[in-house]
């Protein structure tokens, strides 16, 4: 098979398409803009420490297991996993819930910290069981055809898919305390939404967290892409760092070559696009372009604003993921929707990796992960002017809600990434982190599809195309491309699906 293929972009949906399809026997070039592969999954470095820039949570692992099958490879022989049991601390101002995937356990830790609701979590669970094993197919299919609209998995869904119920109504039908329902809800962040406008059908995903658990990978999740990248490699992919891409230029509907900024011309007969949707289609379409002003149209997830610490101390009884509840969450996440305001009274995630994998870290050391969730760029709040009184709020806080009283005298490290630095340095359109909002008329057909409307051989991957944000969305996403691309050749595969040994 001698069709060439260029992927634009090495983050974690370019990788898991790349090393797929290398397996397949096509000739892949990916490549990327920076130094290092993994996009918003990539490492960060200060000096000795070391740093995920994004996502920390790994949940539904049995995708990641997936693609690396798919590739001819086992993700066990790449990467050390870590089941993290308990899975998260979730603070309110007078209470706190250490979660777990132990059933039993988190049935109890729930009446301990809310008397009487351990039965609402058995049928939440309960509940939930039938309701996964509904929407998951849903998940693996493309939606670029508008006749993909009325296929007997999604009919099935229906119910819970076109429903004007949001994730925080499900939630009423299990809790009466609102600081539990937040335990069932926060996991909207995934997305980049407020659980009171989330379309209810992700109320699954609390659901896989409780049923499955959440891993750590040893030296971060970054070494999920760093593992791709060599996956890709060895199956005969090419990659080719620092490679800044000019434009995609196309003839007729067909995308025919790839024009990097040194002025190299890459002809191909297929291109599959991982970067930010919006900032590739207003600016790498070459003239199939949109207008910026149309894009800005669409609705985006929040953006975060990002703290990496170095510290010269280890908080031994500090827990690995720790989520701090705004005191009035309602409307701190009302603040964030607004797209306009900074709350004061903002929630906050640290995570404490080095209790369980001090490598990231010099001996005696400790690295914090610190991310607020706020406010797109979409109305101008200057960033630029505001961080360092921003960051000592958030800093304020942490050391008045847990038990790291001291912080900020053990700092000898520091890296901010606000949402402006999203937009400006990464490329990520209006600093929306999660991309496009995942609102019932952003999703399936009606999103961004993995073989891009308008065009023959152009292909999309990343939380901006089906089936949305999150780690194991995006793995889908250059699952469901590069099978596409592969029928389009008529190139022979067999789907790897684990997913019936868990989701029964």
């Amino acid at each position: 098979m001698n069709k060439k293929i260029v992927i634009v972009g090495a983050g974690p949906g370019g990788l898991t398409a790349g090393m797929i399809l290398a397996h397949r026997g096509l000739d892949v070039t990916l490549v990327e803009k920076r130094s290092r592969v993994g996009g918003r999954n990539a490492e960060l470095r200060l000096g000795d420490f070391s740093f995920d820039t994004g996502p920390t949570f790994l949940h539904q692992k049995f995708t990641l297991d997936e693609v690396f099958a798919e590739a001819g490879k086992k993700a066990e022989d790449y990467l050390d996993f870590q089941l993290l049991d308990p899975m998260t601390r979730l603070s309110w101002s007078d209470v706190a819930l250490e979660t777990t995937s132990d059933a039993v356990r988190m049935e109890s830790n729930i009446e301990a910290a809310f008397p009487s609701h351990g039965e609402g979590y058995r049928r939440f669970m309960s509940d939930h069981a039938r309701k996964l094993k509904t929407i998951y197919p849903c998940l693996l299919k493309p939606y670029h055809e508008l006749k993909a609209l009325v296929s007997p998995t999604l009919l099935k869904a229906l119910p819970y898919v076109a429903t004007t119920q949001t994730v925080m109504d499900v939630l009423d039908q299990y809790f009466s305390d609102d600081r539990l329902k937040l335990a069932f809800t926060f996991q909207a962040k995934y997305l980049g939404m407020s659980p009171w406008n989330c379309p209810a059908l992700f109320s699954i995903i609390s659901y896989i967290e409780y049923k499955y658990g959440i891993y750590h990978v040893r030296g971060g999740l970054c070494q999920i892409s760093a593992a791709m990248s060599r996956v890709f490699q060895e199956n005969g992919g090419t990659l080719r760092l620092d490679c800044p891409v000019r434009e995609v230029q196309f003839s007729g509907r067909r995308a025919a070559a790839v024009l990097l900024e040194s002025g190299e011309r890459l002809a191909c007969d297929d291109v599959i696009i991982n970067a930010d949707y919006a900032h590739a289609a207003t600016h790498l379409l070459n003239g199939r372009s949109q207008a910026v002003e149309s894009m800005e149209r669409k609705k985006y997830s929040c953006s975060t604003f990002m703290l990496y610490l170095g510290l010269d101390t280890i908080y031994p009884d500090e827990p690995h993921h720790h989520v701090i509840f705004a005191d009035d969450y309602g409307r701190n996440v009302a603040d964030i929707q607004s797209q306009q305001r900074v709350s004061e009274d903002m929630s906050i995630y640290v995570r404490n990796s080095s209790i369980n994998d001090p490598g990231v870290a010099p001996p005696g050391q400790s690295g914090l992960y610190i991310l607020v969730p706020t406010i797109n760029t979409r109305h101008g709040f200057d960033w630029r002017g505001q961080q360092t009184a921003y960051r000592d709020k958030v800093l304020e806080r942490i050391e008045n809600k847990t038990g790291m009283k001291d912080l900020r005298s053990h700092i000898i490290a520091e890296r901010i990434i606000t949402p402006a630095d999203w937009r400006d340095d990464q490329d990520i359109f209006m600093g929306a982190t999660f991309n496009l909002a995942h609102t019932l008329d952003q999703m399936l057909y009606l999103r961004p599809r993995n073989r891009m409307a308008g065009f023959d051989n152009l292909y999309l991957v990343g939380g901006g195309t089906h089936p949305g944000s999150g780690l194991p969305t995006i793995y889908e996403s250059g699952r469901i491309s590069s099978n596409l691309l592969c029928d389009s050749h008529r190139v022979p595969y067999q789907r790897v699906d684990y997913a019936p040994q868990f989701i029964a």
